[in-house]
Order: structure tokens, then sequence, then C-alpha cells
């Protein structure tokens, strides 16, 4: 592992025990005293952490300099995240092949638990009901490996619990676009619903997307997709995650 693949582990890895403390980046800053832009950059992989203040962090954290620093066991599970019209299946699929390992749409999975498609989830029992379907669902998944691509819905991101556990459990990426390019991608695949008795389908994406994005930047990694084939970003995703083919 190379020092700059270090260094976006043990960020994610600080992200993931801050939020499982139920701190903000500010509040475990000023703990720990450092600065909230220099927490920023660490949490981004972009700060060489001194030892001293990985000992304060852990102390804040409740945790040990060590147990912080275990960055090499996490396992090679890939999560794709973005809105519909991201590319997450077609992409998916190509990373899997390309890695030799299983390829499992998250969304799937969830209409062979409830026995149902996601419309029908949603009409007959409501989004508590797909909510907790789809935790149950990720956890069967993970139970299945430590290798694999998973593509999952995007609106994971919005049940802080379930993204939570995506993002401790996977190598989680952001597979980034303009919301024109979400919509012209739907569209082109013969799926008409976005425009179906909805004139402003395109500024409610719009409107989604802004909401979600601070979510959505909570991925290890985020890879543009923009003007690329399936092929060259799902090399993208293997270099940025330093996952060698």
């Amino acid at each position: 592992m190379s020092a700059q693949g270090f260094l976006a582990r043990l960020g994610a890895r600080l992200r993931e025990l801050r939020e499982e403390a139920g701190l903000a980046l500010a509040e475990l800053a000023r703990r720990a005293g450092v600065s909230r832009r220099y927490l920023t950059e660490a949490e981004a992989g972009r700060a060489n952490l001194s030892v001293a203040v990985l000992v304060r962090l852990a102390e804040v954290l409740g945790t040990t300099p060590a147990a912080l620093l275990d960055v090499s066991g996490r396992p090679e599970r890939i999560a794709l995240v973005g809105l519909r019209g991201a590319g997450k299946s077609t992409i998916g699929q190509v990373l899997a092949r390309d890695l030799e390992v299983p390829f499992v749409e998250l969304d799937a999975r969830v209409e062979d638990l409830a026995g149902l498609k996601l419309a029908e989830i949603f009409d007959l029992h409501g989004p508590d009901t797909f909510r907790r379907t789809e935790a149950e669902a990720l956890e069967r998944v993970l139970a299945e490996g430590e290798r694999g691509v998973l593509a999952v819905g995007g609106s994971i991101v919005e049940s802080a619990s379930t993204f939570a556990r995506l993002r401790s459990t996977c190598r989680t990426v952001w597979l980034r676009a303009s919301p024109e390019e979400h919509f012209a991608r739907v569209v082109a695949q013969g799926d008409r619903r976005p425009m179906r008795a909805r004139p402003r389908a395109l500024d409610e994406l719009r409107a989604i997307l802004e909401v979600r994005e601070p979510l959505y930047r909570r991925c290890e990694r985020t890879v543009m997709t923009s003007g690329k084939t399936p092929d060259e970003v799902a090399r993208e995703v293997r270099r940025a995650l330093e996952v060698p083919a």
C-alpha cells in the first residue's frame, strides 16, 4: 500500500469512528486541539497526522492509536453509490468482471426479500418498510463474503445507520455526474418515468442531488463519470482505491 493510499484509508477510518461516536467534525477538532480545517484534510486523506495528534484523537474517540491505525484489515468489498443514472450497475458489472468477484445489485436483493417490486414496497408499505428491508438485505449481502462489487440505491445515503454500515464494511465510491447527465442516461435507457406527468422532473433531480451531495461526499472516493466509457470509469475506480486488477 502506498503512503497516499494509507492516508486515504486512515482518513476514512477516522471519519467512520467520529460518526460512530456521534461527534461533529468541529467538535472532534476542538476536543483534540486541532483546527477544523486540519481535521477536514485528515479525513480526506491529505494530512500526515503526527503521533501526538493521533493519540489525542484516539482518546477523544474512546479508542487507541493502534485501533485508529488498523486500516489494513478492511475488506476489499467495493460499493458504488450515486443517483439513478450514475451507471452503477453497468460499471459495477465491468468492475466485478475485471476483479473476478461477484456483483450484487442491492435493490434487486431488496425486491427478492420483500417479494415485491420497489415501487410496490413504497406504495403498499411505505418508506420505513423499504428502509428496514434494505438494511436487512445489506446484512445478508455482507454475510456472503468480503470480496465483491455492490451497487446500491441512490437514496441509501438518507438512512444514516444503513449508510454508516455500508461505509464501515465496504470501500465506497460516489459515481458523480451532472443532473443533466443523470437524466439523459435514464431516458436513453428507455425509462420514461422521470418525465411522466412531471414537467419539472429535471429540476426535481437537481434538488435531490443538492440535498444528497454532502452525504455522497462521505464516500471514501469520488469518481467523475462524464464523457467516459464504463471500462474507463472502472479503471478509475480501481486506481482511486488502489485495487489491482
